[in-house]
């Protein structure tokens, strides 16, 4: 059996917009396991980064991966895009990256 792959997506919300973007997420995190996303964790930076988000999930594939990067990337997708208009940056400054765990 293959393992799950660990996804990191980070990026930093504009300062003005933070509730709406916190109610925005509570959405996706409920939809995201209808991707197969499990272990969902939801992250907020402390006094050197503020605003700063992670997300960390893990997913069956990197077609997985692929799919909901492209999708949390997309302002067009009518759920993920509704935290686009709050990201500093737009949705090109959300950063996935996708890692599989090494065995020691």
């Amino acid at each position: 059996m293959t393992k799950p792959l660990q996804i990191f997506m980070e990026y930093k919300v504009n300062k003005n917009q933070v509730h709406e973007y916190e109610q925005a997420m509570k959405e996706i995190i409920e939809v995201l396991p209808e991707y197969e996303a499990t272990n969902i964790q939801w992250f907020v930076g402390e006094e050197d980064q503020p605003y700063l988000y992670v997300e960390m999930f893990e997913v069956p594939t990197i077609s997985h991966y692929e799919v909901i990067k492209n999708m949390r990337r997309s302002a067009e997708h009518s759920t993920f895009g509704k935290i686009v208009p709050f990201i500093d940056g737009g949705a090109e400054k959300i950063h996935c990256w996708a890692f599989k765990r090494k065995e020691s």
